[in-house]
């Protein structure tokens, strides 16, 4: 379907990955990084998926009964569960609890619908913008759509910066804000003032490095997923032009099959590895040194 699509559209293997990558934006970018540009699918599938995540725990909740629990209700309940016994293990502050625990459960479950969105075909939700595109009378060429949000830098970066604001506030909250700017300045290398700059300075690559990475693990994983499933699209549909076409056939169908089981095992380690990082940045906000 991929190669077809590209045959039929005048487009080479490159310019259909490139036309798979492309957001669909308020505005050309001027730069690298320009933040007056809004990539307009991942926030419509972040706050759709937001929505549907919120919905699935709240109708858990509705449904909940102290018999025996239904499958949905008993993996809701194990699903609390590990996030409760993970967040007491490393925030020991029970009324921070009270929000931190949570919030790693709304960030669990966000990041996973997020993530599932690779497992549908590349080609699915593309193809229907572009009718929807033609139907308006516009080309249906620049009909661009990406569906995996977490595969978008600004998105990733964009949580891991509030996860930083959220340890900021719990820096000053339980520090108080002198206490939290002295510790700034007097760890982690001792409390002199000729160290107060090496010890600020520290602090601050220090947060900065967490927060990067933090987002960039995400992004970067999630981003190779999806362009891995694009590669197995092309090889997919260049069987049909190719002299050894059923090989490809065949060859698409099992690196898909592998890819796709692999990928759920991916996506539930990210949204898991995402949860944790924010229960250990926050549970670092907490700790006196």
């Amino acid at each position: 379907m991929a190669a077809e699509n590209a045959a039929e559209h005048g487009q080479t293997a490159g310019e259909y990955i490139v036309h798979h990558l492309t957001h669909l934006q308020s505005s050309k970018p001027a730069g690298v990084a320009d933040l007056s540009v809004f990539n307009f699918d991942s926030l419509f599938f972040s706050i759709a998926l937001g929505v549907l995540g919120c919905w699935l725990l709240w109708l858990a909740a509705r449904k909940a009964t102290s018999g025996v629990p239904g499958r949905f209700q008993a993996a809701v309940e194990l699903l609390v569960e590990m996030v409760d016994q993970q967040a007491k293990g490393i925030v020991h502050n029970a009324t921070s609890r009270k929000f931190v625990a949570p919030l790693a459960l709304t960030i669990f479950v966000w990041i996973f619908l997020l993530n599932a969105m690779d497992l549908f075909p590349v080609d699915l939700f593309p193809a229907i913008w572009a009718k929807i595109f033609h139907i308006a009378g516009e080309d249906p060429h620049h009909a661009y759509l990406r569906v995996v949000p977490t595969a978008d830098l600004s998105v990733t970066m964009g949580m891991s910066v509030a996860v930083l604001l959220i340890c900021i506030f719990y820096n000053i909250k339980i520090k108080g804000a002198g206490g939290w700017i002295h510790e700034l300045f007097t760890a982690p290398f001792g409390n002199h003032w000729a160290l107060y700059p090496f010890n600020f300075a520290m602090q601050m690559i220090e947060f900065i490095a967490k927060t990067v990475s933090h987002g960039m693990r995400l992004f970067g994983n999630m981003y190779a997923g999806e362009l891995i499933f694009l590669l197995i699209a092309l090889m997919g549909g260049a069987w049909s032009v190719s002299a050894t076409g059923i090989g490809l056939a065949i060859g698409h169908i099992i690196a898909g099959t592998a890819w796709a089981i692999f990928h759920i095992l991916i996506i539930t380690l990210q949204a898991f590895v995402f949860m944790m990082l924010t229960l250990v940045y926050i549970g670092q906000a907490h700790d006196h040194h």
